[in-house]
This record gives C-alpha cells, structure tokens and sequence, in this order.
C-alpha cells in the first residue's frame, strides 16, 4: 500500500485511537483543524492536500451530538476538496439502538444518521460490532463491520478459567452474540430474560439455565448505565456461580455506570477503546482495537478481503 494514496484523519475526540492506528499503519496522522467559536460553531479543515487521495476519517459517534456534527463537516470537506475515496471509520455508531419502530410515532435515528453520512458524502464505512447488524443495509454504500470478538477471544484463552466457563447475554437481544462465544468455544450458554419499565431502568430479571459452580462471562455490545448487566451480574452469584465477569465492545459507561461496576459482584469488564474511558475503575481492563481497524484499512486499499480476520 503506497502511503502517500491515502490519509488518516481524526475527529478531536477520536484522536487517541487514529494515533494508534497511524502508529499500526506506519503513517503520520493527517493534519487539519477544527476551530470552535465562541456560540459553540465549529468549522473543519484540512492543512495538506488530499486531491485524489483515499481518506479515511476517525470518528466515534458516542455523546455529544458534536461528534457527528464533526464527522458531517470532515466528510464535506474531504469531499470538496477533490479525496478520491472518502470513507468514514467509526468504531462506536451512535444512535444504533434506535434501529427500528418500537412504539408508534418514533424516529429510526440509526437510518436518519446513516442517510445525513450519505447525503455528506462518504463512499464507505468501517464500523465495529453495530447494535443491530441490519443497520447495515441502511447504507447505500460498502460497510465492513468488523467484529471485536477477535480481540476478546485471545484474552479469553490466555486468561479466562475455561474449564467451568458459561458464556451469558445480560438480556434476550444478545442471544445470538453469546452463542457465537459459546459455540466457538465449546462452553454452554445461559440467558438473563429481563423486563423494563423505561429505558435505563430493568424492573425484574431471570436466569435460563444453570450457573452453579460455573465461572461465568457476561457478554454485550454496550454498556450504557451499567444497570443491567450489574444486575446479571449479582443474580448470577445468587445462582451459585463462582465468579462472573464481562465483556463489552463499547464503553458508554455513563453515570453513575462506574459506581455501579465498583459495586456490582463482576471481577472483571473489559472493553475496547472504541470509546475513551478515562473514569476510575479498578475492575475495567481496556483492549486496543486499533491494529485490527489499521489491517481492515490495509485491506480495503489493497482490495483484499476482509472478513477473513474474523473467527465470526
């Protein structure tokens, strides 16, 4: 891959990863600024020239909204000044537990964002471990969704006790997600069935199948408040397990998510760093996705395949 047909550039709040990318790739990260004004309006461009070049723009769209305002205006200014390809990497989609009509009169905000993404004008899109994989047909054009499974599955093996593991889904929704886990490695599967009263907030919860004297991991997509998979978590141990811990792509983790970690029966949590999480929090270990989004960006200039890196 010739390093001066394509660029990397960074969002501010996503810089940390593009950073390691760059590093995996064995490239500088493009330069190009972002200047907010005093009402809070921001303006984005680019210090170099990327006429004719594939551009690849980091971004995670996690709260704010900035974050994919940010991401809009890097997209039209890749686009106006004359970037061959633009594609957009964004570990965390945001918005993508809003992927369907579950009560009447509600916005599809996955498929509003995935329309503005187009209309800006982006050419491809690199994500991670979407909440719902049909949001990928919202998009007009390629998406790799890549799998953090491949990063998890190595700690697993070389620290997890395999021998009386259970793979667990803190709730129904990721039943097909725990039983790639748990059919790859060979380990039996439970399910937490939960109720909610409103968002953010389970109102009773129930185990399927048997846990005792087993050492549990919880498996997820995202860990918003944390409510849920705490409670799994104490309701696991309740059952008779030995210990439990989790493991989640997306560190959300807004409050008092932390707090309720430190004080939940989980050993251990741990996350990719598809989303910085700078709070304090013994229990969290944090795996780096950015040598495997730095060998999708590889492929995709090369025209190799991508889903070959994954085990599923």
């Amino acid at each position: 891959m010739e390093q001066n047909n394509y660029a990397v550039f960074s969002g501010s709040k996503s810089r940390y990863l593009a950073e390691k990318i760059c590093t995996s790739l064995g490239c500088p990260l493009g330069k190009m600024t972002i200047e907010h004004f005093a009402d809070g309006e921001f303006a984005v461009w680019y210090e170099e020239s990327i006429r004719g070049k594939d551009v690849f723009l980091v971004q995670s769209t996690y709260p704010s909204a900035d974050n994919l305002m940010e991401l809009l205006l890097m997209v039209d200014a890749a686009k106006r000044a004359s970037a061959h390809y633009i594609t957009a990497v964004i570990p965390y989609f945001g918005w993508a537990r809003q992927d369907r009509k579950d009560k009447p009169r509600v916005s599809i905000g996955a498929k509003l964002i995935a329309d503005m993404l187009s209309a800006a004008g982006i050419t491809r899109l690199i994500t991670m471990d979407l909440h719902a994989d049909q949001i990928q047909g919202f998009f007009n054009v390629p998406v790799d969704h890549l799998y953090a499974s491949a990063l998890f599955l190595d700690y697993i093996h070389n620290n997890l006790p395999l021998q009386n593991l259970v793979i667990a889904t803190p709730d129904v929704g990721g039943t097909k997600r725990a039983n790639s886990y748990a059919r790859h490695l060979g380990v039996p599967m439970v399910i937490c069935h939960k109720s909610r009263i409103k968002a953010n907030e389970v109102a009773e919860m129930r185990i399927i199948g048997d846990v005792k004297g087993k050492d549990v991991l919880l498996v997820d997509d995202i860990v918003d408040t944390a409510g849920t998979i705490t409670k799994a978590a104490d309701l696991m141990m309740e059952h008779g397990a030995n210990s439990v811990r989790a493991i989640a792509s997306h560190a959300v983790m807004s409050d008092p998510a932390s707090m309720r970690l430190d004080q939940s029966r989980i050993m251990e949590m741990i996350f990719t760093d598809s989303i910085p999480y700078s709070q304090k929090c013994e229990k969290v270990k944090v795996l780096s996705c950015a040598a495997m989004i730095a060998e999708s960006i590889k492929r995709v200039c090369s025209h190799e395949s991508i889903s070959s890196l994954y085990s599923f």
